[in-house]
C-alpha cells in the first residue's frame, strides 16, 4: 500500500516551516528522517494534505555547547549522537543509547526530534531525556516557548506540540564527572521497538536523583519512590537491589500498573539492570 497524493513542501527556512504548516486548518505533517512517519504513510495511518520537509534547515542540525548545557538541534541524527559528532553532555550515556536505536540504515536518517515528537511510549530517547531533565524549545506561529520535560510529554503519542509548532532544539545540562547513568532495554529481536526502557541518572553534585520508565503500554514516567531509593545508594549491592526492587513496587502500586504480571516483570527487570548498570560504574 502506498500513501494518497499530497503536497510535498521544502522550506528554506524555520519560520518558513511554520508558515507552510500555519497555513493549513489541518493535515499538514513535519518530515525530517521519516523512519517513522514513511512507514505509517504507506500504510495510510497517518492522513495528510501536505508535507513539510525540514531535513535541509541547518538551524534544526547544530549543536552549540553553552557551558552548563548542550544544545541539541531536533534534526540532528542518532548516528550523530553514536558517532561522536555533537558534543558530549552526558558521559557518554546519549551516545550508548543512540549506538543501539535499531539498525545503523536508521540511524543514519531517524532523528532525535522525530523520536520526541512522535512520543512513542517506549522509545529510546524520551526516558532518558525526562531522566536528563532536558528541556525543549519549541516554535509556533505565534509564540516561541521552552517546556521542561515533565511537561513535554502527555501520554502515548501526545506531546506539548500543538498543530502547527515544530520542535527546534532540545537542551540537556550538563552531568559532572561524577554522575552514574544507566539504561537498559528488553527487546524481542535486534533493531525492533523495545517492550520496555528504563534510565538512571544519579549526579550529586546537581542533586539529580532520577529512575525513569517507559514501555509500550505504560507512559514513561519518572518513579519517585525508586528515584529516592537511588539517592540513598551509592553502590550496587544485594541490598541495594532489595531497596530498588521494594520500591519499584510501590511505584508501581501508587500508580495501578499492577494487573499485567508479564509487564510488570520486564519492567522491574530494566528498572534494576539500569540501576545496577549505573551503581557498579562508579
Amino acid at each position: 500500500m502506498k500513501p494518497p497524493e499530497f503536497e510535498y513542501v521544502r522550506p528554506k527556512t524555520l519560520d518558513e516551516a511554520v508558515a507552510a504548516l500555519s497555513a493549513m486548518e489541518w493535515g499538514a505533517r513535519i518530515i525530517a528522517g521519516g523512519q517513522s512517519l514513511v512507514p505509517m504513510l504507506n500504510l495510510r495511518l497517518a492522513p495528510l494534505i501536505r508535507l513539510v520537509d525540514v531535513s535541509k534547515l541547518d538551524e534544526l542540525r547544530v549543536s552549540e555547547d553553552k557551558g552548563d548545557t548542550v544544545v541539541f538541534g531536533a534534526s540532528l541524527r542518532h548516528g550523530d549522537f553514536e558517532d561522536g559528532n555533537v558534543p558530549d553532555a552526558t558521559n557518554g550515556l546519549m551516545q550508548r543509547v543512540a549506538s543501539r536505536i535499531a539498525y545503523r540504515a536508521v540511524r543514519n536518517r531517524g532523528t532525535i526530534g522525530g523520536s520526541v515528537s512522535l512520543a512513542d511510549p517506549s522509545a529510546d530517547w524520551i526516558t532518558v531525556l525526562l531522566a536528563l531533565e532536558a528541556k525543549f524549545r519549541i516554535v509556533g506561529p505565534q509564540r516561541e516557548r521552552v517546556v521542561e520535560a515533565n511537561d513535554m510529554f502527555r501520554g502515548p503519542y501526545v506531546t506539548a506540540l500543538e498543530d502547527h509548532d515544530v520542535l527546534e532544539s532540545i537542551e540537556v545540562p550538563k552531568l559532572t564527572g561524577g554522575a552514574q547513568t544507566g539504561y537498559y532495554k528488553v527487546i524481542r529481536k535486534a533493531g525492533e521497538y523495545p517492550i520496555t526502557t528504563a534510565s538512571v541518572v544519579r549526579d550529586r553534585e546537581r542533586n539529580v536523583n532520577n529512575v525513569v520508565l517507559g514501555a509500550s503500554t505504560l507512559t514513561q514516567s519518572r518513579l519517585p519512590k525508586t528515584s529516592a531509593c537511588l539517592a540513598e545508594h551509592a553502590n550496587w549491592s544485594d541490598t541495594a537491589r532489595a531497596a530498588f526492587k521494594s520500591a519499584y513496587h510501590q511505584d508501581m502500586e501508587d500508580t495501578g500498573t499492577t494487573d499485567d504480571s508479564y509487564v510488570l516483570k520486564l519492567c522491574e527487570t530494566s528498572v534494576l539492570r539500569a540501576a545496577q548498570a549505573a551503581l557498579e560504574a562508579s
